[in-house]
C-alpha cells in the first residue's frame, strides 16, 4: 500500500512538473511566433506599399494622360471639318506635302497656302469649314485645305507635346484585329528627329506592327472610351477619338517611367526595413510586458474559465473568482467573468422559454401560411367545362403571409367575376384584412350588385370598423361570356393591361377611385371594354411594377409590358404568367423580394371555342 502511495505522489509531481515546463514554453513559442508574424508584416508590408506606389503611379499617369488626351482632342476637333480631314489624311497621305513645326509667319510655305485658298474662297473661314463644303471644294482645293490644316494642328501638337512630360503623344488610325497602326500625327519636342526609326517622331502615313500589350489597349479603348497599359518600360495609353467604317482613330501617350519606378523600390524597401526594425523592437518590449502584467492575471482567471466550461459548476468558478482582487483592467475582467457566467445561466434558461416560444410562432405562422393559400383559388383550370374562357392566377408572399390577393367566380351561367387586390401593409395584419376584404367583395358580388356597387358597399362595410385604418386597392371586373363585354371599377389599383386579337398587350389608363377603405360614403364609377375572341385581360399588384434589383432599378410597367409582348401569342394565361415571373426573377437576380408579386391572366375565347 506504501509502495502504491508512494507512485502516485512521483507521477503527480511529475505531472505537475510537466505542466510548468508546458507553461513556460509557451510562452516562448508565442515570443517566437510573434517575431516571425512582425518579420512577415514587415514583408508584406514592403508588398503593399510597393503595390500601393505604383497603383499611384498609374493612377497618377492615367488622370495626366486623360488630360492631355483631352486637350489634344479639343485640338483636332476645332475643326468643324475634323471627320473629313481625318479620312483624307487618312486616303491621300502620300500626295501631301506637309510642313511640319510651322513658324507663324508670312514666309512660311503654309502661310502661302493660306493666302491662296483666301483668294479663291474669300467667304470660308479655314478654321470652320464644314464637311460639307469640304466636299464642294475643288480636288485641288480639297488637298490645299487639308495640308493646311495639318500644319496648324501638328504645331499646336507640338505645342501640347512640350507642355507635359510625356514621352511620346500621337494619333493613330487602326483596326481589328488592332495589330498595326497609321500614325496620323505625332507631337514633337524642340529639335526631336523626325522620321519613320524606331524611337523618332513619326510623320504622317507611317506605318508599324504594334505589340500584344497595344493590341489589347486600342481593343478595350474601343470598349471602354479610354485604356492604360504596360509595354516593357513604357505605359501606353489610348482614348478613342473617332471611328468611322472599320477604322478606329485613337489618340495615344507613352510614358517612361522605369526610373520612377527604381526609386520607388529603393523608398518602398527602405522604409519597409525601418517598419521591420521598429516592429521587432516594439513588440519585443511589449511581449515582455504583456507576459508580466497580463498573461500571469489572466492564467488564473483561464482556468476558472476552463473549469466552468468542463464542469458548469457556476457556483465555485464565480466564487473563485471573487478572490482575484486586482485594481485594475484583469481585476474588472475577473468580475465581469464572474457576472458573465451568471447572465449565461440565465440566458440558457431564457433560450429555452423563447425557442419553444418561436416553434410555437413558426407552427402558427406556417398554418396560417397553409389557410391563406386554401382561400385563394388553386385549381386550374378552375372551370374545366368551360370552353369560352381561360383563367390562371398566382400569389408569392414577400412575408409567411401576404396583403395581396386574387379570387374568379361565376356569377352565374354567363357571368364570371374577376378580382385582384392588394391590402396595405405585410404580414399577418395584411392577410387577416385581405381575407376578410376578400369575402366581402364575393357576398356582395354574388348579391347582384355591379362592379361600382359592389366596392361601395364593401367599402361601407370596412369603414364601420376600421381602427386600424387599413385599406386596400381593388380591381373588380364582371365579364359577360355571351357578348364578351367586361364592366369594371378601380379603386386605387393597377392599370390593367388588354391584349386584342393580333395585337400587343397595352395598359388601359381606367379611372381610379379611392382606395377601398380609406373614406366612408366614397363612390366608384364603372367602364366597359369589348374583348373579342382571342383577347386576353392580365391584372397584377405593385409588387410586379416596382420589383427592385440590388441596384434599386424598379422593374417598370415598360418591362412589363415588354414581358407580355415577348411570350408567344398562342401561350396559354399559366405560360404568360410563368414568363412574366421569370422576367421579373432576370431582373431582380438576387435582390431581396419585397412585396407580395400576384398575377391573373383571362383569355376570352368566345362562343364558338372548342
Amino acid at each position: 500500500m506504501g509502495n502504491n502511495n508512494s507512485t502516485e505522489n512521483m507521477n503527480k509531481n511529475a505531472r505537475k512538473a510537466k505542466g510548468k515546463k508546458k507553461r513556460i514554453s509557451i510562452v516562448f513559442e508565442v515570443a517566437a511566433l510573434f517575431l516571425i508574424g512582425v518579420i512577415m508584416t514587415g514583408l508584406l508590408t514592403y508588398v503593399c506599399e510597393n503595390s500601393l506606389y505604383s497603383d499611384s503611379v498609374v493612377k497618377q499617369t492615367e488622370s495626366r494622360a486623360e488630360e492631355i488626351a483631352n486637350e489634344t482632342k479639343a485640338a483636332v476637333t476645332e475643326y468643324a471639318a475634323y471627320d473629313w480631314l481625318i479620312n483624307y489624311w487618312y486616303i491621300n497621305y502620300e500626295d501631301l506635302d506637309i510642313e511640319y513645326d510651322v513658324v507663324f509667319s508670312s514666309s512660311t510655305a503654309t502661310a502661302g497656302k493660306c493666302k491662296v485658298f483666301s483668294e479663291r474662297h474669300p467667304e470660308l473661314q479655314l478654321r470652320y469649314i464644314s464637311s460639307a463644303q469640304c466636299e464642294s471644294l475643288p480636288q485641288e482645293d480639297q488637298k490645299l485645305y487639308a495640308e493646311i490644316a495639318y500644319s496648324w494642328l501638328i504645331t499646336r501638337i507640338d505645342q501640347i507635346k512640350r507642355n507635359y512630360p510625356v514621352s511620346y503623344l500621337f494619333c493613330v488610325i487602326s483596326e481589328e484585329p488592332f495589330d498595326k497602326q497609321f500614325f496620323l500625327f505625332s507631337g514633337a519636342d524642340e529639335g526631336a528627329v523626325r522620321g519613320t526609326n524606331y524611337e523618332e517622331v513619326y510623320t504622317l502615313g507611317h506605318k508599324v506592327s504594334v505589340s500584344e500589350s497595344q493590341t489589347v489597349a486600342m481593343r478595350e479603348a474601343t470598349k471602354n472610351t479610354s485604356h492604360l497599359a504596360d509595354a516593357d518600360k513604357y505605359v501606353d495609353y489610348y482614348v478613342l477619338l473617332w471611328s468611322f467604317g472599320e477604322h478606329n482613330v485613337f489618340i495615344g501617350l507613352t510614358y517612361d517611367y522605369s526610373e520612377l519606378q527604381g526609386l520607388i523600390d529603393a523608398q518602398t524597401a527602405k522604409g519597409a526595413t525601418l517598419a521591420i526594425l521598429n516592429q521587432i523592437i516594439l513588440s519585443v518590449i511589449c511581449l515582455t510586458l504583456i507576459t508580466l502584467f497580463v498573461i500571469v492575471p489572466l492564467k488564473k482567471v483561464q482556468a476558472f474559465i476552463r473549469q466552468y466550461k468542463n464542469s458548469k459548476d457556476s457556483e465555485s468558478v464565480i466564487a473563485g473568482l471573487k478572490k482575484i482582487e486586482l485594481r485594475n483592467e484583469i481585476g474588472e475582467l475577473s468580475e465581469d467573468t464572474s457576472e458573465m457566467i451568471e447572465e449565461i445561466e440565465n440566458h440558457i434558461a431564457e433560450l429555452q422559454t423563447v425557442t419553444a416560444e418561436k416553434e410555437r410562432i413558426s407552427t402558427e405562422l406556417s398554418l396560417a401560411t397553409r389557410i391563406q393559400a386554401a382561400m385563394l383559388p388553386s385549381t386550374f383550370p378552375p372551370f374545366p367545362w368551360r370552353r369560352e374562357f381561360d383563367v390562371f392566377a398566382s400569389m408569392d408572399p414577400a412575408k409567411e403571409v401576404g396583403g395581396d390577393f386574387y379570387d374568379f367566380f361565376m356569377l352565374d351561367d354567363d357571368h364570371i367575376a374577376l378580382v385582384i387586390a392588394d391590402v396595405s401593409g405585410k404580414g399577418i395584419p395584411a392577410a387577416l384584412f385581405m381575407m376578410i376584404s376578400k369575402i366581402l367583395v364575393k357576398n356582395y358580388a354574388m348579391t347582384g350588385l355591379s362592379p361600382a356597387k359592389t366596392l361601395e358597399a364593401v367599402n361601407r362595410q370596412i369603414c364601420a370598423n376600421n381602427r386600424e385604418e387599413m385599406f386596400v386597392t381593388v380591381w373588380l371586373g364582371f365579364f359577360e361570356i355571351s357578348t364578351g363585354k367586361l364592366i369594371a371599377s378601380n379603386a386605387g389599383h393597377e392599370y390593367p393591361i388588354v391584349k386584342k386579337p393580333n395585337g400587343t398587350f397595352e395598359l388601359i389608363k381606367d379611372k381610379h377611385g379611392l382606395v377601398v377603405g380609406a373614406m366612408d360614403g366614397a363612390k366608384y364609377s364603372e367602364y366597359e371594354i369589348l374583348l373579342e375572341a382571342g383577347s386576353k385581360l392580365f391584372v397584377y399588384t405593385d409588387g410586379l411594377p416596382e420589383a427592385t434589383d440590388a441596384d434599386e432599378n424598379m422593374f417598370g410597367s415598360e418591362r412589363l409590358i415588354t414581358a407580355l409582348n415577348g411570350v408567344s401569342p398562342d401561350a396559354s394565361s399559366e405560360e404568360i404568367l410563368r414568363s412574366v415571373r421569370g422576367a421579373v426573377d432576370d431582373f431582380v437576380k438576387s435582390a431581396e423580394q419585397f412585396d407580395d408579386l400576384t398575377m391573373l391572366c383571362f383569355e376570352y375565347k368566345g362562343t364558338n371555342a372548342k
